[in-house]
């Protein structure tokens, strides 16, 4: 049911404090459209979220944003986009993003983005899916994240290594250069 050429993008629909996360989020959006991927992601036209879904537009991208009913009014949902689905709920939506892409990419954001991060590791751990997922960890920010899911790791809780399960990448070239030549 996943398009080989689509990325999820799960991120925040705040800017956040901190510049480099809008640089980088837009420039992952730029080099998905440049690089002939489509992108599905939250359907906010605000924060990362925006970011990366304007840039991903710009540059040649189909991008589809997928909003459950409840946050219509709290993320404003994007109307430039190429399609707008609207869902029941939030699992509803998880799902669909997960179906529709090949891989899954995860920008800073907040308890939200924790939650797809951590659904889609745990669906890969049940083989549910066994999409590839990407940490782009612009500035550090999810460096804490990674210590305590090496933690996890090193204290015998996960099945598996946790550098099998996400690939983390600092800069969004290297990341679209690995995404290019796993789907390729």
């Amino acid at each position: 049911m996943s398009s080989a050429n689509t990325i999820a993008a799960f991120c925040g629909s705040k800017e956040g404090k901190n510049p480099l996360y809008i640089r980088d989020a837009s420039l992952l959006g730029q080099l998905i459209g440049n690089n002939g991927f489509d992108l599905i992601y939250g359907g906010s036209q605000f924060g990362i979220m925006g970011a990366v879904a304007n840039n991903a537009l710009a540059h040649g991208a189909k991008v589809t944003g997928v909003l459950p009913e409840v946050l219509i009014s709290w993320e404003q949902q994007h109307d430039g986009i190429t399609e707008l689905i609207i869902t029941k709920d939030m699992h509803e939506r998880k799902k669909l993003l997960f179906e529709k892409a090949s891989v899954g990419i995860i920008l800073p954001g907040g308890v939200g983005t924790l939650d797809e991060l951590f659904e889609m590791v745990t669906w890969n751990q049940l083989s549910i899916h066994d999409k590839k997922i990407y940490i782009l960890n612009t500035d550090g920010f999810y460096n804490h994240l990674i210590a305590h899911l090496q933690r996890m790791e090193q204290d015998g809780f996960l099945y598996e290594q946790i550098s099998n399960m996400i690939a983390v990448f600092d800069e969004p070239n290297a990341l679209i250069e690995d995404v290019k030549s796993m789907l390729n």
